[in-house]
């Protein structure tokens, strides 16, 4: 089976005045289709970094990321804006939800920024309905939960079709049985659908239903 995600020898250094930071050493990892991962380590440990670069907002010093066999720290600056919008889906910290666009309305966004031409509101739709947010679609992000907003989050990030999830910390501001609920979420749309799916994390508790975990 053909790797979605490659990633081989990521290294990356920054100068601080007369001293050079290794956060990354010779990094390598792949990731097959339908695989959900965790990169596991704590505050400091250099995870975020990593999800970074795998998604083409920071560039390695040295090392290779290759996304469906394309490097993408080969790519033009708009085509990696191209290819983060139309193949990366991106979960943060926090839903990072637009505070005055509903449950709907943030799908939507997504939409038309990918130039979806048919079917926006049917598709936003259907992937509310599929992850129990019917009735909420036309609610606030502050008339909402914090599991609730993690879960239009992990639609928002569906809602472009990625081959690739990245979620940082998507868990942090939950509680640690509604956190659990939005991984196990995530894990089996990755299994369903078929992409690959990384997920940023420091707590060991939430890497039950991963198919591998990477210690930094």
């Amino acid at each position: 089976m053909k790797n979605i995600l490659e990633l081989e020898n990521i290294n990356k250094k920054y100068e601080q005045g007369s001293e050079t930071i290794t956060v990354l050493d010779d990094v390598s990892m792949s990731v097959k289709p339908g695989e959900f991962g965790a990169i596991l380590g704590p505050s400091g440990s250099g995870k975020s970094t990593l999800l970074s670069i795998i998604g083409a907002l920071t560039n390695p010093t040295a090392g290779e990321v290759r996304l469906n066999g394309r490097n993408v720290h080969y790519l033009s600056k708009k085509e990696q804006t191209n290819l983060r919008l139309e193949e990366i889906g991106f979960i943060f910290q926090g839903a990072n939800l637009v505070p005055f666009l509903t449950v709907e309305e943030q799908l939507q966004l997504i939409g038309k920024l990918i130039h979806q031409k048919n079917q926006i509101t049917k598709y936003a739709e259907d992937l509310l309905a599929h992850l129990g947010l019917t009735d909420r679609s036309s609610h606030y992000p502050e008339q909402l939960s914090g599991g609730e907003q993690q879960r239009v989050a992990i639609a928002r990030a569906l809602m472009n079709q990625p081959n690739l999830i990245l979620a940082d910390e998507p868990t942090a501001s939950l509680d640690r049985d509604r956190g659990k609920s939005v991984v196990n979420l995530l894990a089996n749309e990755t299994r369903k659908r078929n992409i690959a799916a990384i997920m940023v994390t420091h707590d060991e508790a939430m890497i039950e239903n991963c198919d591998w975990v990477y210690q930094m």
